[in-house]
């Protein structure tokens, strides 16, 4: 049921996802998703972007990284159609779309050089399961990238982020979905992610190994990384 409820919620919000994206983060998303894409290591393949959405982190990695082809699949038509309508409006060579769950990859076994995941986990319960299913697409010696929303660590700094998390985010991003639930969902779901060393532990314990977190503005996201040996 909760999927359902998920997959619904960005069928609804999908006309201005990435309108209230920049909107809400003043903009900044545009550098996390450079960050993102500049960590992949250059070279030619195929890198699947999964939970693509409107496909703005795919994009980035076209732009930063052009050698790699990008297939990107996510579970909602709605967010799969902004996304080609970018392809086709810039002519956009070497990414490909695809409706699909996270949990059971449509790839064989070996055959992407890394995989990227942008506020996407959070929304799904079987998190090791998923990073599974990217652990066995990857080839020997590719790397995971997974971006999420996170708290500052600095106490002054999640303070003040508390309060516009909590009661300026909500409403003003609900007005701009145009629903009564969307980002009071984000709210509810940012702070249900686990900590940082219980979900590097369910990276290790799905395979992966060197797996690190860094953070971007001050916390605010965060990259969790890994390699298949």
């Amino acid at each position: 049921m909760r999927d359902t409820k998920v997959r619904r919620m960005f069928e609804d919000i999908a006309f201005s996802y990435d309108f209230q994206n920049s909107a809400l983060s003043l903009g900044i998303d545009i550098l996390w998703r450079r960050t993102l894409a500049q960590r992949i290591e250059p070279g030619y393949g195929l890198v699947l972007d999964a939970a693509t959405g409107t496909g703005e982190v795919a994009l980035a990695i076209r732009r930063y990284r052009p050698g790699l082809q990008v297939l990107g699949l996510d579970f909602s038509p709605a967010m799969l159609a902004v996304a080609k309508d970018k392809i086709e409006k810039r002519r956009e060579q070497g990414y490909r779309l695809g409706v699909a769950d996270c949990r059971a990859v449509p790839l064989r076994d070996n055959c992407v050089a890394a995989v990227t995941m942008a506020f996407g986990i959070r929304n799904i319960a079987e998190r090791v399961a998923v990073l599974r299913e990217f652990y066995r697409v990857l080839v020997p010696g590719g790397q995971v990238f997974i971006m999420e929303f996170g708290i500052p660590r600095n106490r002054l700094a999640a303070a003040f982020y508390r309060f516009y998390f909590d009661h300026i985010l909500p409403p003003f991003g609900n007005f701009l979905s145009r629903t009564n639930y969307a980002y009071s969902y984000l709210v509810e779901s940012v702070d249900a992610f686990p900590r940082d060393a219980d979900f590097l532990g369910f990276m290790a314990e799905a395979g992966f190994t060197e797996c690190t977190v860094t953070d971007l503005t001050f916390g605010v996201a965060r990259i969790f990384s890994g390699r298949k040996p």
